[in-house]
């Protein structure tokens, strides 16, 4: 975080101490950037959102606070199925102004990189529109966008009572038609309690690694699923949320390549268990965090927030939640040899803080807008500001 960045073409050309000098090595017509005695930090990476979606759902937040579970607002067809009914009737204009207005709220907060799945379609013309969007987003910004498809999110309305019937159409039709358009980088299912079933998850997921999308899976958010497992065997990228996790899982993870991602924001907001992240690195887990940005079970993309609920709840230090919002959030994309870091070769995003007397405040004082100028590819952006 004291080392001095010089980019070229987007990428750090050289790094050097926090003396007031350019590096020794950086050209002598590069752009000298006042810190004003602030603090730069890399630029957060995000693995795990849902920031494409029509409208928000705060009569939920009222149900949650009258005492109505997740799995109880969903039964009454709220959730994940009431965004799906928006999203239907939204079009892609619409989708799109309302989530580049998310993507600038959150590059703002120091976000860099971001995964964002679809999932709110359930139809495969509506999964195949927020993809869509997906594609323009990652096509105008200077973030780094990755996308997953997630039609496995929820089994559709008109296919409740035949979830065999809906894993069908998201294995042979969903799955080819995003193939063919080059949509999406990973394959992404819900493998918990009252959504998905471990044999469905591996069905989908092996579907999708054919047509050369990599897995990822939901798992463990609201019962030991059997998903965490299934990601090791299956080779996922990351298993995501991971609130009901104990020594099993832990064990499954240990040695393998596939990155506990977990998502505090949502456990914050649904009142759920926290994940046991001490244990987990304990035993030498690369824990990723990411905000799980959502309408529904985690409103917010402030990945400073995240650091913070990290630190308080998860008990994680300020350092190892840096680290897990940015290294490893990066690696949890497949993206960890470009970004995540501050590094010569790295893709040079960044943000400038205000002055601070330690790094550790940028953790404890969670509501002190302590980020002043962010830098995405070696440029200021929003440029001006």
């Amino acid at each position: 975080m004291n080392g001095r960045p010089v980019s070229d073409e987007g990428r750090s050309t050289a790094c050097g101490p926090k003396n007031g000098r350019p590096a020794a090595d950086a050209p002598t017509d590069c752009t000298i950037v006042d810190a004003e005695g602030g603090m730069l930090f890399p630029s957060f990476c995000d693995s795990h959102t849902h920031l494409v979606y029509a409208g928000s759902r705060e009569q939920e937040f009222l149900d949650k606070i009258r005492g109505l579970s997740y799995e109880q607002i969903a039964r009454r067809g709220g959730g994940i199925l009431n965004s799906a009914d928006r999203l239907h009737a939204a079009s892609e204009e619409e989708l799109y102004e309302a989530a580049m207005e998310r993507i600038r709220e959150i590059a703002r907060k120091g976000t860099g990189a971001v995964e964002i799945k679809s999932g709110y379609g359930l139809r495969t013309e509506d999964e195949l529109k927020m993809l869509r969007v997906i594609r323009r987003i990652r096509r105008t910004v200077p973030l780094e966008v990755r996308a997953t498809f997630l039609g496995a999110h929820a089994v559709a309305r008109d296919y409740l009572g035949r979830q065999e019937a809906y894993v069908d159409l998201v294995c042979d039709e969903m799955l080819p038609a995003v193939a063919r358009e080059g949509l999406a980088d990973f394959v992404d299912v819900f493998c918990d309690r009252g959504f998905f079933t471990v044999d469905q998850t591996r069905r989908i997921l092996r579907r999708g690694r054919a047509l050369g999308l990599a897995a990822k899976i939901h798992a463990n958010e609201l019962d030991v699923s059997g998903g965490v497992q299934l990601g090791v065997v299956e080779g996922a990228l990351s298993v995501d949320h991971l609130e009901r996790s104990g020594e099993e899982e832990i064990e499954a993870l240990r040695g393998s390549r596939t990155i506990p991602t977990l998502l505090p924001g949502a456990a914050f907001f649904l009142g759920l268990d926290y994940p046991p992240a001490r244990a987990m690195l304990r035993a030498g887990l690369a824990v990723a965090l990411a905000s799980d940005y959502n309408p529904g079970s985690s409103p917010s993309g402030d990945m400073r927030m995240v650091m913070t609920l990290a630190a308080t709840q998860l008990r994680m230090t300020p350092a190892e939640a840096l680290c897990a919002a940015t290294l490893n959030g990066a690696a949890a994309m497949g993206l960890g040899r470009d970004f995540g870091s501050i590094a010569v070769g790295k893709v040079a995003n960044f943000f400038l803080t205000a002055p601070m007397p330690s790094p550790e405040f940028f953790t404890y004082a969670y509501t002190t807008p302590l980020i002043r100028r962010t830098f995405l590819r070696g440029a200021e952006w929003p440029a001006g500001e």
